[in-house]
């Protein structure tokens, strides 16, 4: 659960960094990656909670 939180935050915060160097120098590739970078933190958010819910249910089972 820790590790998560880690791995998710940093993710976060380097896609918050990408923006910003997006703002500051104009470029168009800092854009992407900061979009990329965002795309794949929700996706690694939607299976961690997909995992959660998994393994409530087998609980329940």
């Amino acid at each position: 659960m820790l590790m998560f939180r880690v791995v998710f935050g940093g993710l976060l915060v380097a896609g918050l960094l990408c923006f910003a160097m997006y703002v500051g120098t104009g470029q168009v590739v800092w854009r992407r990656r900061g979009i990329v970078i965002v795309k794949w933190t929700v996706v690694a958010g939607l299976g961690f909670f997909a995992v959660l819910v998994l393994e409530r249910l087998a609980v329940m089972l």
